[in-house]
């Protein structure tokens, strides 16, 4: 698919920038747009020419447009450093939020909406296509494929987070930062996997995905105690920085209709200490709320009238409205950036307890519905209010954006060289982006390019710009999408999203997607030479692990390993 061996490959990259005359660069190198090398171009364009169209920010005033230079907002340890509070939900669809779907859906989530209407909300966010990458991609600011975080962490796998790969909060901490997980965290089942081993001050939390921890109330479940023991799940877990680990007890059903509201009140009071220490603080505020199973106390079963999954995200935004409300209630709100998303696609197959969104399949697969999530910031005074992004948006560009926005815009190429932070000494290559100048109106997204790994550690698809090509394909639906393999595709399926974001193109447009896809073959070299471009990374900064398996071939690999004395 792609040769890591063929640095000097010469390939006409017009189509990918979108500008008539692409500039020229050595071999290697990419220009200022981020392009792969052309030594030469053809000129060859697609029709109609996209006229320089570039990703807009709407609804932008000019008064408005730029409320501050990018260098008059990295901070230079003169002015306080801002707060910053992630709230995310889980497996919350996109278009399950009313400022998504303009009232569509029959009811309101009025606090995530004033988010929204406060800053800047996204149309191409990517999370990734599961939870644990979703996760890992965002607190290490790395391609999961990378950290080797892409498949689903369960009860009783040694496979997690890495000391070696920093996280946002171990990076904030030269900065004077507070930190604070409150929530679900899924990086790990092991104590060296916890947050408060990554940089984490406390934490308060799940450790896994909902299914999974009511397992021991299944009828069919081992009575065996040691069976428990070894593969069960943990309970809610407290933790903090000095090493104490405390299990709170498990998360039954029923503690699952009010754990949400368990996590609100320590997050809540985590805000307030840090406040009143006058300390800055990264929380990262993680509700259970919408993985399945929903369950529901009775204040909140039927309150919207459209079913569970609505009634739990209704129950969710009133949990991140009372969070905005803390931040009014201190006087912190116009120095506390707020970043609220997800995780990853819809988990649909679910449905009605399952989210619902306009684009092609779900979770775990690599469509687009696998990656796009919500995706909201705010930060008053600085990001621009009531702006819809067309910007490209990953999950690993939050990592250097928001250490910039604390005053560290350097720190990609300080982990590059090595970077002591923590009490350690990192050297990682971040694949996240600083996004800052986006976010305040003062340029485009620095990203262009995507990559979409399975959760089996395969790099399927990949985006430039408008075009997607992806060279292996899910096609199975519901729950088989995690049991079936990808088929892999000796033509690639190829769609510009900005004409097709929803991929229907190849199921509806029988008559002329074959044709429109071979009339556009020039595409598929450039991407290969872009895939290989990103791989190359991989001789120098290798991935940490290989993927976990919901089968036995790593089990069978290490039973051929010579044995150890």
């Amino acid at each position: 698919m792609a040769r890591i061996d063929a640095p000097g490959l010469v390939v006409s990259i017009s189509l990918f920038v979108g500008a008539c005359q692409p500039a020229t660069t050595p071999s290697g190198e990419e220009d200022a747009a981020g392009a792969p090398p052309a030594a030469e171009t053809t000129g060859q364009r697609d029709a109609p020419p996209p006229k320089n169209w570039q990703p807009r920010q709407r609804n932008v005033q000019p008064s408005k447009a730029a409320l501050v230079r990018t260098e008059d907002v990295i901070n230079d340890g003169k002015t306080k450093k801002p707060n910053i509070l992630v709230m995310w939900g889980d497996d919350v669809g996109l278009w399950n939020i009313s400022a998504y779907n303009m009232g569509m859906m029959g009811y309101e989530t009025p606090n995530l909406d004033r988010i929204a209407n406060e800053g800047m909300l996204f149309t191409d966010a990517y999370g990734e296509n599961s939870c644990t990458a979703g996760r890992s991609a965002f607190i290490t600011g790395q391609s999961p494929f990378r950290t080797g975080l892409l498949k689903v962490g369960l009860p009783g796998s040694d496979l997690g987070l890495q000391p070696e790969d920093p996280t946002i909060a171990e990076l904030l901490k030269p900065l004077g930062y507070t930190t604070a997980q409150y929530g679900k965290n899924h990086l790990g089942d092991l104590d060296e996997h916890l947050p408060t081993n990554h940089g984490f001050d406390e934490f308060f939390g799940n450790l896994y995905h909902l299914n999974a921890e009511e397992e021991p109330e299944n009828e069919d479940y081992p009575k065996d105690p040691a069976f428990k023991e070894r593969f069960g799940p943990r309970g809610v877990i407290r933790a903090t920085a000095d090493g104490k680990i405390e299990d709170t007890g498990p998360l039954t059903k029923k503690r699952m209709e009010t754990v949400d509201e368990e996590i609100l009140a320590g997050a809540l009071d985590f805000i307030e200490r840090a406040h009143n220490a006058d300390k800055p603080f990264f929380l990262w505020f993680n509700p259970t709320r919408m993985h399945i199973w929903t369950r529901l106390k009775p204040e909140s079963q039927g309150v919207t009238g459209q079913g569970v999954y609505a009634d739990g995200l209704v129950e969710h935004d009133g949990h991140v409205g009372q969070v905005l409300q803390k931040l009014d209630d201190l006087g912190i709100t116009d120095n506390t950036i707020v970043f609220y998303s997800t995780d990853n696609g819809a988990e649909v197959m679910s449905w009605p307890d399952g989210g619902m969104i306009p684009f092609r399949a779900e979770k775990n697969t690599t469509w687009e519905g696998g990656f796009r999530v919500p995706a909201m910031v705010r930060w008053p005074g600085k990001i621009p209010a009531s702006v819809v992004s067309n910007g490209i948006l990953s999950h690993q560009d939050w990592l250097p954006t928001l250490l910039a926005a604390a005053g560290e815009p350097d720190i990609k190429e300080k982990l590059l060289e090595g970077h002591r932070a923590a009490g350690k000494t990192f050297k990682v290559h971040a694949d996240g982006y600083n996004q800052l100048d986006m976010l305040l109106g003062n340029g485009p997204s620095a990203r262009k390019e995507m990559f979409y790994f399975t959760d089996d550690g395969s790099l399927s698809a990949m985006r430039y710009n408008d075009w997607k090509v992806l060279f292996s394909i899910q096609e199975a639906h519901g729950f088989d999408v995690w049991a079936r393999p990808f088929t892999s595709l000796r033509l690639p399926k190829l769609f510009n999203l900005r004409q097709d974001p929803f991929e229907r193109a190849s199921e509806e447009a029988t008559m002329f997607y074959d044709k429109w896809t071979i009339d556009r073959a020039f595409v598929f070299v450039p991407a290969q030479a872009i895939v290989a471009r990103f791989l190359s990374t991989f001789k120098d900064y290798p991935p940490r692990q290989k993927p976990a398996s919901f089968t036995i071939d790593q089990v069978l690999d290490k039973l051929q390993e010579p044995p150890t004395h």
